[in-house]
């Protein structure tokens, strides 16, 4: 669901190392402005600061990250918001979520981009969407009992999650999906951090509701123009109706 099929193409591609540490450090600069500079009480800047932490990114870059997201000293983030809204090859929905300091730069690259797709108005494809919170853990206990921690959690649902749906999930243990309101991601990223559960995701994003039948060739070449989109320096979330 959602950037699934971004996890199995990076197995094969790979990230850059200065291309994934700058959108490592963007995400903290991102999480601090959102949710303020102590990780304690902003489960999106925790989550972002220890993947940081397992790239080798440097403290000093990291607190940088965190001062400038949170206007903490000379330094300031300066960016702005924006969601593209179109489809893949073969019609499928997608929503891109942009931070960028030049709008007027970076929008004519997201539509060049989209050459082998189409680019929407706002609001084209959002109704084929639920905007909701997304928490990512795993339990070191494989037989750890998903449905009862979502609902001590307050999730809304939960679904299993895999190392081949994820790469920051380690194999043989429980890792699940929990999808909650918005307003609750916090809180249920806290419970589960608190019971054993090791947070690897938590944000806001975009759940299809359904998706489009599509043959394997099909899917290989919308994942192939997704795995694009999200190359591009200021894409910082790509969610697309792809299995």
């Amino acid at each position: 669901m959602g950037r699934q099929w971004l996890h199995a193409k990076r197995l094969v591609a790979g990230l850059k190392k200065g291309r994934a540490t700058g959108k490592l450090v963007r995400e903290i600069s991102v999480a601090a402005k959102m949710g303020g500079a102590d990780p304690a009480m902003n489960a999106r800047l925790f989550t972002a600061v220890e993947k940081a932490k397992k790239e080798s990114v440097t403290k000093d870059a990291i607190q940088r990250a965190i001062n400038k997201g949170a206007g903490i000293g000379d330094e300031k983030l300066i960016m702005e918001h924006v969601v593209f809204e179109g489809k893949a090859p073969h019609n499928v929905p997608v929503i891109i979520e942009v931070y960028t300091d030049n709008v007027n730069r970076t929008a004519p690259e997201v539509r060049v981009l989209f050459k082998k797709g189409q680019l929407g108005t706002a609001g084209s494809n959002k109704f084929l969407f639920d905007h909701v919170g997304l928490v990512e853990a795993h339990h070191p206990d494989a037989n750890a009992d998903r449905e009862a921690a979502a609902i001590e959690a307050g999730a809304n649902e939960v679904e299993p999650l895999t190392s081949d749906q994820n790469d920051d999930i380690p194999p043989e243990v429980s890792g699940a999906r929990f999808i909650c309101e918005r307003t609750a991601v916090h809180a249920v990223a806290k419970w589960l951090s608190s019971n054993g559960w090791t947070v690897v995701t938590s944000e806001l994003g975009y759940v299809p509701k359904q998706f489009p039948e599509l043959t394997e060739a099909q899917k290989a070449e919308a994942g192939e123009f997704l795995h694009e989109l999200d190359e591009h320096d200021d894409v910082h979330r790509v969610w697309a109706a792809l299995k």
